[in-house]
């Protein structure tokens, strides 16, 4: 997980009030400032996205790869599976 530059919790703000991973960046992919919010990121980097189940971050993936994303974008799927993936405690 060194190599991961941040850890990118695509859920809604009413989904991450329930849990999130520590330090994760809370974007909701859902929400009208995603774009821009990814937009600051290094795109060159390696990132890890989880949301419910997989499916938003899948989305969420393939659309930073049509913002130019280039790093290692890593679907963790779910947040009890991006725990285990990431190996970072889950905070609420």
């Amino acid at each position: 997980m060194s190599s991961v530059s941040a850890v990118i919790d695509v859920r809604t703000p009413a989904e991450t009030a329930e849990g999130y991973l520590e330090g994760a960046l809370l974007i909701d992919w859902q929400g009208p400032d995603f774009g821009t919010e990814i937009e600051k990121l290094d795109k060159a980097a390696d990132y890890v996205i989880y949301c419910r189940s997989g499916n938003r971050a899948g989305q969420a993936i393939e659309a930073m790869k049509g913002l130019g994303f280039t790093g290692n974008l890593t679907n963790a799927g779910g947040l009890d599976d991006a725990a285990s993936v990431t190996g970072l405690p889950i905070v609420f």
